[in-house]
């Protein structure tokens, strides 16, 4: 009987010890936002997370000279300066004569560890960052899809996630 009481006493202990201390938790990640997919945007999955995601298309434009003019946590916005005339451009939006025309491409992002939805919209902008500023968005093409597929490589080679 003496035995008994005493292995419910050390029982009783252990279990009052290990109650008091307190478990370690993984901290909790922000919320991600859900992201919608407008007409003309592109999109694919990487197999990365969205920091990783962001982290890749900031190193890439700086590698390349584009100014990254805008770097949240789920969204990049680059712009590159269109320099001499476009007949072309000229036609389609009208003159950029107040100001410079530039191509900005805004790249979101949402997700969780080695599951990131990147999505990229492009726009032309006559006369930035004036009074007579307009914007244009421009329906994606092969050439804008390559550009987010190689996002998806230069995220994905250092993720250590098992590829999409």
């Amino acid at each position: 009987m003496r035995q008994s009481l005493t292995v419910v006493a050390l029982a009783a202990t252990l279990a009052a010890c290990q109650s008091s201390r307190p478990v370690p938790t993984a901290p909790a990640l922000p919320a991600q936002p859900a992201l919608s997919v407008p007409a003309g945007a592109q999109s694919l999955t990487i197999a990365a997370s969205p920091e990783q995601v962001r982290a890749a298309l900031v190193e890439s434009a700086q590698q390349r000279g584009t100014p990254v003019v805008q770097q949240d946590a789920n969204m990049v916005v680059i712009e590159r300066k269109m320099t001499g005339a476009n007949p072309a451009l000229d036609a389609e939006f009208g003159a950029s004569d107040n100001g410079d025309r530039v191509i900005r491409v805004r790249v979101r992002f949402t997700g969780e560890p080695c599951n990131t939805l990147a999505v990229q919209d492009l726009a032309v902008i006559n006369n930035a960052r004036t009074a007579l500023e307009q914007s244009f968005v421009l329906p994606g093409n092969a050439n804008t899809m390559d550009s987010l597929k190689g996002l998806k490589s230069r995220a994905e080679q250092t993720s250590g996630c098992p590829a999409v």
